[in-house]
């Protein structure tokens, strides 16, 4: 995420720009949201430190601890003291009120831009079941973050994964489903069999994967709400892997190896077709379609190494856009459409990077013993990926980065994870 210009007070709204200058984080307080009614006081509490833990955690704000804070806010409805928040320095200011009823809940929240001493946009509330507090944090921290940023919002998403447990000699791997930032982690599949590379539908309701169920890899499509799955038929090849739904997700594009020879095949789920999209006496892999569905990444070793290539959704000449020093694999469209994301292994050492579509402007934004297998934020501005440690006890682990090589986070699972997929807003 590029850096924020810093904060001044200013005639106009209250805004991050986004820049490439130093990061100076704007400093932010959010009291704890005020409970309307005795039920509500824990959850208030939950809300507003989800809410803080969003923002801070995109590296373009910085809280102000609770304890510093002058003022406080006892009421939703009553004035805002502004002189309170603008002697500690505040920029803005998020209060909010958490209400229970019935088993719902609702939570209601205000901007405010301290140094105008005004509200930032409406006030706005979220309504929802008690099981569901997280999420309606997360629309709040969305919602700050797209007034102040005018960027898209990511908080509110889902990533699929593979959770790891076991010795890494054999090593147990099930899919599972989490919230972006970690939170709700479940398993989708068991551990009898290895799975691989999870895929979000756009409308995150399905995900496309790779199993060895069989003994050989096929592709599986699962039903997020249902857990129901079903093999798609790929023909008669040995192996069938890499798959990925295409933007209206009525197509999946996939590899499929016959005998030595691995091409890119198109599927439409709802007749099963299948057509041939590569035939190269070569491996050709990692497809990703473009966000308009026009154009596909992939990765291919034609040219003697491991590069990236970009040809027509429907097949057809392809160019290379990958030069660098080292190999290049598993790109990834960017949702805006303007960087390609993938893995460099150069000089004994992996990278996650990006580049423009055409090859231009780039950059390695992470280097250890092994990073591989970027996915893009709904937004397209933040990446996660999978960090392997080294040695016998070596483990893999999810983390984020943003499109600027700064602010690289952990992501907390509950057991080793890999080949993260972050999937839209929901």
């Amino acid at each position: 995420m590029a850096a924020p210009a810093p904060a001044v007070a200013q005639s106009g709204p209250l805004r991050i720009e986004i820049t490439e200058g130093v990061i100076e984080p704007m400093p932010i307080a959010v009291p704890n949201f005020v409970p309307e009614g005795g039920e509500a006081g824990q959850l208030a509490s939950q809300i507003s430190r989800v809410v803080v833990d969003d923002l801070i955690g995109t590296g373009l704000f910085r809280e102000i601890p609770p304890s510093a804070h002058i003022g406080s806010i006892t009421s939703f409805a009553s004035p805002v003291q502004y002189a309170d928040w603008k002697a500690i320095n505040a920029d803005a200011l998020i209060t909010g009120a958490v209400s229970v009823q019935g088993g719902q809940v609702n939570v209601k929240f205000r901007l405010h831009d301290v140094f105008a001493g005004q509200e930032m946009g409406a006030g706005l509330q979220f309504t929802g079941t008690e099981a569901g507090w997280r999420r309606m944090a997360h629309k709040v921290a969305d919602a700050v973050y797209s007034r102040i940023t005018g960027e898209d919002p990511y908080f509110d998403s889902r990533a699929v994964f593979v959770a790891e447990d076991g010795p890494k000699d054999a090593r147990r791997k099930r899919l599972a489903i989490m919230d972006y930032d970690g939170a709700n982690a479940q398993f989708l599949t068991d551990s009898s069999s290895i799975v691989l590379a999870p895929r979000f539908s756009p409308t995150g309701d399905r995900v496309l994967y790779t199993s060895y169920e069989t003994g050989r890899p096929q592709i599986y499509v699962l039903d997020v709400a249902s857990v129901g799955r079903r093999v798609l038929d790929t023909g008669s090849g040995d192996m069938a892997f890499s798959p990925r739904f295409a933007p209206d997700g009525r197509t999946v594009i996939y590899s499929l190896t016959q005998g030595s020879n691995t091409d890119i095949y198109r599927m439409d789920l709802a007749t099963g077709q299948s057509v041939r999209l590569t035939d190269a006496a070569s491996i050709e892999t990692a497809p990703s379609f473009s966000p308009d569905g026009s154009r596909i990444v992939f990765e291919s070793d034609r040219s003697g190494t491991q590069q990236l290539y970009i040809m027509p959704a429907t097949g057809g000449e392809a160019q290379r856009i990958s030069f660098g020093e080292g190999r290049y694999g598993t790109p990834v469209w960017s949702p805006r459409g303007d960087l390609v994301a993938f893995t460099k292994q150069s000089k004994g050492r992996f990278h996650i990077g990006v580049m423009r579509t055409d090859g231009s402007g780039e950059r390695l934004l992470t280097a250890s013993f092994l990073d591989e297998g970027p996915s893009w934020s709904p937004n397209g501005r933040v990446i996660m990926f999978a960090r392997e440690t080294q040695g016998e006890q070596g483990a893999s682990s999810l983390y984020t980065v943003d499109i600027t090589g700064r602010n690289l986070k952990r992501v907390d699972t509950p057991s080793g994870a890999s080949d993260p997929a972050w999937g839209p807003l929901q």
